[in-house]
């Protein structure tokens, strides 16, 4: 396999371009010529004109491509308005086939079902390339159609856009199906000697809060926790809904668990409702937090996937990369995360709308995702053969501002989420958070045994020693709950119940919270503290039942906790 990448400047330099490409072909043995043809232009006249002189000079070569909001060339933004991307198929056994369908949202299932048939009817097809149009139309059909393939069959691509990203418009085409705005190419590949790997990159990270999505149908999100889904974009990052709200929304999307991996999905637009069209569907009843895009972690996501082509070891890599990332990145810095993969093949490709990749059978649309495609003819070659160098260089400008605010937000959330149930003195849980838990863990139906504790005779401590002595028993006994939970089982709960009364929820049976009792009694009673030296406390103990109510079990454990403080104290009973 053998790839040419260039710009297009004149006919002439096209002509000058296209003669080397002929040289090497006349030089060995070719199964097929393939040019993609990335356009940062919608103007047909000047991507005929590329188109023409391609197929004259070539007239056997097929060639398709589509409009784009930037071209990649040598792992790079190009710069250039039309880039163009020639593959020489070396292999006899190599297969090809390109395919054009006009495409809806009313007649993607039949375009998918189309498609399928014609891989079924050859064997030989490994892998399925698309550029399609998405012009405001969900894309669910036609990625649940395409989900239907092979699940050998690796599926990838990109969606058409515009050098403009608030221009809705654009077009793909093909050598003999000519232009579309409302289409798809699908490109067919496989055979015996070609070998293909298809991955994705994300990095963008959550941020703060998790949101509940009430109310979504299709690519229009009604309601977040109740609320038009407009203000989580108003109350927490001040974003007007006016002409310029895509631009403002485009690098912080949401983040939710799709198909068993984590998607993000971005708004396009703002209704006057306060509804969000999404650049993707979202279904409802799912928790989402808004994302941002960190660059150390990009870059390690970057590394940790890249490793995936170092080790395929291509002759060719392509990357359908989301537009909201050359915004992110801007075009001095894009390079960063394309680039590192000339260093293994020749890589090329284009910013799209939206990436398409398969993952776990399930072909799923991405945004603000970069999708890498790695190609091969024949055996991987022996011994290392390049180096994956990804620059994560200290960050500076507004790289490091974005990192650095977006650690402070996230750190100052968590504190204000811990606050929020945690008890201030003890730093356990809160009444409000434990009692959750256990009615959580009880509607689970799983085995669960509280222990509910009460210091014996702490008003002596407090009239004796005064309240800060106090406190400092309350704390005591509150480390010692906290030191044995995390070493004895990191899975049990331990919360602050009132005064001086604690509970905790151990996800075991009678048993072992019986003997967990036994030791909390032994171990507090050995705690000397300065002023009130060796206290005691009272246990009780008791393990949910399938019929009870969280009021039935609550009754019961202090029901035994009551029993053993007027049987002596100092002691456990379990009932």
């Amino acid at each position: 396999m053998k790839q040419f990448q260039f710009n297009f400047s004149s006919k002439e330099g096209l002509n000058r371009e296209l003669t080397k490409v002929k040289q090497w072909c006349n030089m060995g043995i070719v199964s097929h010529v393939v040019f993609q043809i990335f356009t940062e232009t919608v103007d047909r006249d000047k991507i005929s004109e590329v188109c023409g002189i391609i197929a004259e000079n070539m007239p056997d070569a097929e060639y398709f491509g589509c409009s784009t909001n930037g071209n990649i060339i040598s792992g790079c933004w190009s710069g250039s308005e039309i880039s163009i991307v020639c593959t020489v198929f070396e292999y006899p056994t190599t297969k090809m086939k390109i395919m054009q369908y006009d495409l809806s949202e009313e007649n993607s299932e039949e375009v998918t079902a189309s498609l399928l048939k014609e891989v079924e009817n050859n064997s030989w097809v490994k892998a399925i390339e698309l550029v399609t149009t998405i012009k405001n139309m969900s894309m669910t059909g036609f990625c649940n159609g395409l989900s239907k393939a092979a699940e050998n069959i690796q599926i990838f691509g990109g969606g058409a856009f515009s050098p403009d990203i608030n221009d809705k418009s654009s077009i793909v085409f093909s050598k003999n199906n000519g232009f579309t705005d409302h289409g798809v190419v699908f490109r067919l590949l496989g055979g015996e000697g070609l070998h293909i790997i298809s991955t994705y990159v994300t990095g963008w990270k959550p941020l703060g809060k998790v949101f509940h999505v009430t109310r979504s149908e299709g690519r229009r999100l009604y309601e977040v926790d109740g609320e038009p889904a407009y203000e989580v974009y108003r109350k927490y990052l001040n974003i007007k809904n006016d002409e310029h709200f895509f631009n403002h929304t485009l690098e912080f999307p949401f983040l939710y668990l799709h198909n068993g991996i984590n998607i993000l999905r971005a708004p396009t637009e703002s209704m006057p409702d306060g509804s969000l069209i999404m650049t993707s569907d979202m279904e409802s009843d799912v928790t989402a937090q808004l994302a941002y895009g960190d660059p150390g972690t990009i870059l390690e996501s970057v590394q940790e996937e890249g490793r995936k082509i170092y080790d395929f070891k291509p002759e060719t890599v392509e990357i359908f990369s989301c537009a909201a990332r050359r915004s992110f990145w801007g075009n001095t810095e894009i390079s960063k995360e394309s680039q590192p993969f000339q260093n293994i093949a020749p890589t090329s490709g284009f910013y799209t709308s939206g990436e398409f990749c398969r993952t776990n059978g399930h072909v799923n649309q991405h945004n603000v995702t970069m999708v890498l495609v790695g190609m091969r003819e024949g055996d991987a070659p022996a011994g290392e053969t390049a180096v994956l160098n990804v620059d994560d260089g200290e960050f500076t400008g507004k790289m490091a501002l974005i990192n650095r605010l977006a650690n402070y937000i996230n750190a100052a959330f968590r504190d204000l989420e811990e606050a929020a149930v945690t008890d201030g003195l003890t730093k356990l849980l809160n009444r409000a958070e434990i009692q959750r838990r256990i009615g959580e863990r009880l509607r689970s139906g799983e085995t669960m045994s509280l222990i509910m504790i009460d210091i014996d005779n702490f008003k002596s401590v407090n009239d004796t020693y005064g309240h800060n002595e106090g406190d400092n028993v309350i704390v005591g006994l509150a480390k010692m709950l906290r030191t044995g939970i995390s070493v004895h089982d990191p899975n049990a709960s331990a919360g602050r119940w009132g005064g001086e009364e604690f509970m905790v929820l151990m996800p075991y049976d009678l048993e072992f919270a019986v003997c967990a009792a036994r030791e909390m009694c032994a171990d507090f009673a050995a705690l000397e503290f300065p002023l009130a030296g060796h206290r005691t406390i009272s246990i009780g103990v008791t393990a949910a039942k399938p019929e009870d109510s969280l009021d039935e079990l609550l009754i019961r454990v202090d029901s035994a906790l009551y029993e053993a403080k007027h049987n002596g104290k100092n002691k456990f009973v379990a009932v």
